[in-house]
């Protein structure tokens, strides 16, 4: 199987999306990959058995990718080892009432995971500055001071709104939470073969939307703002990884890659130590347990 450098997917000088391969072959069989993702799939689960214990830092994973990118599947698929209790997604989807009568980050600030868990957006605070920015008429249903018409929402306020993402991950990310943005890159004609087959498969079709043709109109545009949103929010603390997803197995195994890879290098993560008088007595507990046979 093919060695990959995690590190060539992450995103540290401006990108184009255009330049960048929506496909990666392994050079393994599909059976091959699915072995190598198990076992890392299982670190993956132990790594968390061991944050749970330590209980200083958190873990929040944020998803992108345009539809059919494969956001569900990856969740299911890499955080299947896990205990149940030490991770959570969150799907979001158009702001509620509630969440209308707060800033937009609000939301996502009440979702973020504990210290000791995982916490997965199944997209995420992004679509701010995503779906918004190719319809800004969403914007208006914010309410904020000053936005009044699309006529107010200018690149300045774009601008701001970006300054306000990267605080946003800067305040999480200095109070423990560990953060990685994966960007699901997918080509435009790998969508149209997964959108025929939500059509020709009838377990698929409740998946498909008429929005999902209207949206892949916009594809463009779409790439556009992701660029830019990508370029503008990958930080050291925060970076972006372009995730080749024309094939699933190979952007599952990579996204598992590289969580572990990077997680093993916070080497603090590590089961407390046992009160010294537990363990001074440790043996005298022993005892008791067994006695108890009798």
């Amino acid at each position: 199987m093919k060695q990959v450098d995690h590190s060539a997917f992450k995103v540290s000088e401006k990108i184009e999306l255009k330049r960048i391969n929506t496909k990666l072959d392994l050079e393994a069989s599909e059976d091959k990959i699915k072995d190598e993702m198990k076992d890392i799939r299982k670190d993956l689960g132990d790594w968390q058995d061991v944050l749970y214990a330590h209980q200083k830092y958190s873990v929040l994973i944020c998803l992108q990718g345009m539809d059919t990118a494969g956001k569900d599947s990856l969740i299911r698929e890499v955080f299947k080892d896990f205990n149940s209790r030490g991770v959570v997604v969150h799907s979001f989807k158009v702001p509620s009432e509630k969440e209308l009568k707060h800033d937009y980050l609000w939301r996502h600030y009440i979702a973020l995971p504990e210290r000791g868990k995982f916490g997965v957006f199944n997209r995420t605070h992004y679509e701010n500055v995503l779906v918004t920015r190719v319809h800004p008429e969403y914007i208006l249903a914010e309410n904020s001071p000053g936005i009044n018409s699309k006529a107010n929402i200018t690149e300045e306020f774009w601008d701001k709104r970006f300054e306000q993402i990267r605080n946003f991950e800067k305040h999480i990310a200095e109070n423990g939470t560990i953060i990685f943005k994966f960007f699901l890159h997918l080509s435009k004609e790998e969508q149209r073969q997964r959108l025929l087959r939500r059509l020709d498969k009838p377990s698929k079709n409740w998946k498909f939307s008429p929005g999902d043709l209207k949206e892949r109109k916009l594809w463009n545009l779409y790439q556009d703002c992701y660029q830019d949103a990508i370029n503008r929010t990958s930080t050291e603390k925060a970076p972006w990884y372009i995730i080749p997803a024309d094939d699933k197995d190979t952007a599952r195994y990579l996204v598992a890659k590289i969580l572990f890879s990077e997680l093993s290098k916070y080497k603090e993560v590590r089961e407390p130590q046992l009160d010294p008088e537990i363990k001074q007595n440790i043996q005298e507990y022993r005892e008791q347990l067994n006695l108890e046979k009798n």
